[in-house]
């Protein structure tokens, strides 16, 4: 959580099953209608936490714990795990480099976030995404 955000009810933590991921769609989703009135909006954040939700179970290890935050303005999610990226072996890079998405999550986050990031360290990886609580006005 970053400074001047207050959170969204408590964090909750799952394991990687599906019921997990499901629950924390739903969630989330009930959590960021407090502050969201835009149901394209509320939709763009259920899809971007099931992408971030499906990357840790996959990708990650142990529990998987999600916060929601707000200053007002900004919306905050953080879906978070108990380890680094596992490295995959079948997808591995020639070069030796790391793949951390081996899918579209965090295409579609990238497409629909205001801000996100990826930290990591040898036993936390935490992805998190932000989004305006309103969509500014369209221009023409």
């Amino acid at each position: 959580m970053t400074a001047g955000m207050e959170r969204l009810g408590e964090p909750f933590g799952f394991g990687g099953g599906g019921e997990g991921g499901r629950r924390a769609r739903r969630v989330v989703r009930e959590l960021a209608a407090k502050v969201v009135a835009d149901g394209d909006l509320l939709d763009d954040v259920e899809l971007m936490t099931s992408e971030a939700v499906a990357n840790a179970v996959l990708h990650g290890s142990g529990l998987v714990t999600v916060t929601v935050s707000t200053d007002g303005r900004v919306l905050r999610v953080e879906v978070a795990d108990d380890g680094p990226a596992r490295p995959d072996p079948a997808g591995a890079d020639p070069h030796g480099r790391r793949r951390l998405d081996h899918g579209r999550g965090l295409t579609v986050i990238d497409a629909l976030a205001r801000e996100w990031g990826l930290d990591q360290s040898p036993g936390r990886t935490r992805l998190w995404f932000t989004v305006e609580t309103a969509r500014p006005p369209a221009t023409t």
